[in-house]
């Protein structure tokens, strides 16, 4: 049995993700599992080669309207003991299978990679970035951390369908899982000789909605078990979460090894996103997620289209 499956979803078959499995199909563990989640009728004869080489492959039809959804179905479909959640634009060195499960050990639900930015030559695409995975920017320190890179870690399997038919929604916001997962006792962990590239959105006006539709999707998660007065304390402190983030994500930025130098042409643009994000955030307190999961999910796939034509080259 394989020590690690990848689940990789994808809403037009194996060539929908190719850029990623040829990465996994690059990893140094030789027996991984992949567990394609794909609708049915985008499986077809011509995925064999991109499916060649892995210790065992598990096809998965499933209709791909939100990706929690999808990854859950990955997730009831594996049989090794780790699974490793990924996107089509997120694509791991070589070592980062292998590094994953040497990192998993007793007490430990959870391991995350370190992240790397695949299109640094964008500024905008350097905001969302430190926005989203800043807290594990290469070079990143390794050991127990309050929550990982989402969407990108590995977990124990047993822990995740002990959640049931919850799972998907303990999906649509990774970090509210890390801290579920910590209060049972165990220990979520950063290895950085696993190591992943996250492409990012580079182009202004998508890049604005993905800021608002991320917070509505993380408040909307987050908000399920409170009462009403504890929501609308949330929704009227909004004001206030674009300067603490910012503060966080400088922070981060000021650590050694890390691009500082862009701190002066970033701060602008990180206030601006931080501000639609949090806007986000107020009314998914106050309304919840709508269809902030479904959206998230739509643009999930194909990051290029988001990207200039030079910065998504990697991922076609």
């Amino acid at each position: 049995m394989s020590a690690l499956a990848a689940i990789v979803i994808s809403r037009d078959g194996a060539s929908g993700a190719r850029a990623l499995l040829r990465c996994l199909q690059g990893q140094t563990l030789s027996d991984l599992e992949v567990v394609l989640v794909t609708p049915g009728r985008c499986v077809t004869q011509a995925d064999g080669p991109l499916l060649e080489g892995f210790g065992r492959v598990v096809r998965v039809e499933h209709e791909v309207t939100t990706t929690s959804l999808a990854r859950a179905a990955g997730i009831a479909a594996a049989t090794a003991p780790l699974v490793v959640l990924t996107e089509d634009h997120s694509l791991p060195e070589p070592g980062w299978a292998e590094a994953l499960v040497r990192a998993h050990g007793d007490g430990v639900a959870a391991v995350g990679p370190e992240v790397a930015n695949g299109n640094p030559g964008s500024l905008l695409g350097w905001a969302n970035f430190l926005i989203e995975y800043g807290e594990w920017c290469a070079p990143a320190a390794g050991g127990a951390r309050l929550h990982l890179p989402g969407h990108n870690s590995a977990y124990r399997r047993d822990l995740l369908l002990a959640l049931g038919d919850a799972l998907p929604a303990w999906l649509d916001a990774e970090s509210l899982l890390h801290r579920h997962l910590r209060s049972l006792g165990h220990e979520v962990r950063l290895c950085p000789d696993a190591r992943t590239a996250h492409y990012n959105f580079s182009r202004f006006c998508p890049s604005l909605v993905l800021r608002f539709q991320a917070g509505r999707l993380f408040a909307g998660a987050r908000r399920r078990p409170w009462s009403w007065p504890r929501r609308l304390a949330y929704a009227g402190g909004a004001p206030a979460i674009p300067w603490v983030r910012l503060g966080r994500v400088v922070r981060e930025l000021l650590r050694p090894g890390r691009p500082t130098h862009l701190l002066p042409r970033l701060a602008p643009l990180l206030a601006l996103l931080l501000s639609v994000d949090a806007a986000g955030e107020c009314v998914g307190y106050l309304a919840g997620g709508g269809d902030a999961a479904r959206y998230i999910s739509d643009i999930d796939f194909h990051r290029e289209r988001f990207m200039s034509d030079s910065e998504g080259a990697s991922l076609r």
